[in-house]
């Protein structure tokens, strides 16, 4: 299982949020190539990059941040926050991201979304998967679809994506544990899919628990942050 770290930019700045909400932002680091350095010499291998400010106002904003960090660690970059067009998509990848990651737009524009994998491949993309109560959500986590998530990723995997990342939206940030059940449940019916988890991790204990229910990555971040997992220890894990 790879450990992902996440990154989230607002003003260039490395934040957090808890469940997806601006008003409770905590800043960690004005220098998130510093952060990503850190990850790098731990031996991690990826990185969850998030424009918020790009979430927020509906196009790629803080892409300078990725051509940095991308320019400056071999860091495996996924990038996401904002891609609402095909040229968000160029910009994104032409910075230095191996995937661009999408959510909102699978939901809501399918018929774009698809024309984007034909065109520049699925292998390009990380889907990111928000859900509550195992439906999917959207506009920062305020509107819940009637879409089941197990439809909804059957119907991309059929569209050829291969990562996928899931989020259960009642947990993010709150170091209350991840949803272990949600998750071996999708990896028991997509077993060829590389599944990610999110959101919840609040310790070590978390990982083995995710491990176990055949999840392929996971992406932390407070936990992180708040010293609840060290570098150290992501260091000595033979993941």
């Amino acid at each position: 299982m790879e450990i992902i770290p996440a990154i989230d930019i607002i003003d260039g700045k490395c934040v957090r949020l808890t469940q997806g909400d601006y008003s409770q932002k905590k800043v960690y680091n004005e220098k998130p190539l510093e952060v990503a350095r850190e990850f790098e010499d731990a031996g991690l291998k990826r990185l969850h990059l998030v424009d918020l400010d790009g979430a927020r106002a509906g196009a790629v904003r803080n892409w300078k941040v990725l051509e940095t960090i991308a320019g400056k660690t071999s860091l495996v970059i996924d990038f996401g926050g904002g891609i609402k067009t095909e040229k968000d998509v160029q910009i994104v990848l032409g910075s230095g991201a191996a995937f661009a990651t999408v959510g909102s737009i699978a939901v809501k524009d399918e018929k774009e979304f698809g024309r984007w994998l034909q065109l520049i491949g699925p292998g390009k993309f990380l889907l990111g998967a928000d859900v509550k109560e195992e439906k999917i959500a959207v506009a920062g986590w305020l509107e819940t679809t009637d879409i089941w998530i197990y439809d909804f990723i059957e119907k991309y995997i059929e569209k050829g994506i291969e990562q996928l990342f899931c989020t259960d939206v009642s947990n993010d940030g709150k170091l209350e544990g991840p949803s272990v059940d949600l998750y071996k449940n999708i990896t028991g019916k997509f077993p060829s899919l590389h599944f990610i988890a999110s959101g919840g991790v609040s310790g070590m204990e978390d990982l083995d628990a995710l491990e176990e229910a055949g999840c392929k990555g996971v992406i932390i971040g407070k936990a992180i942050y708040e010293g609840r997992i060290s570098l150290a220890e992501l260091r000595k894990m033979n993941y």
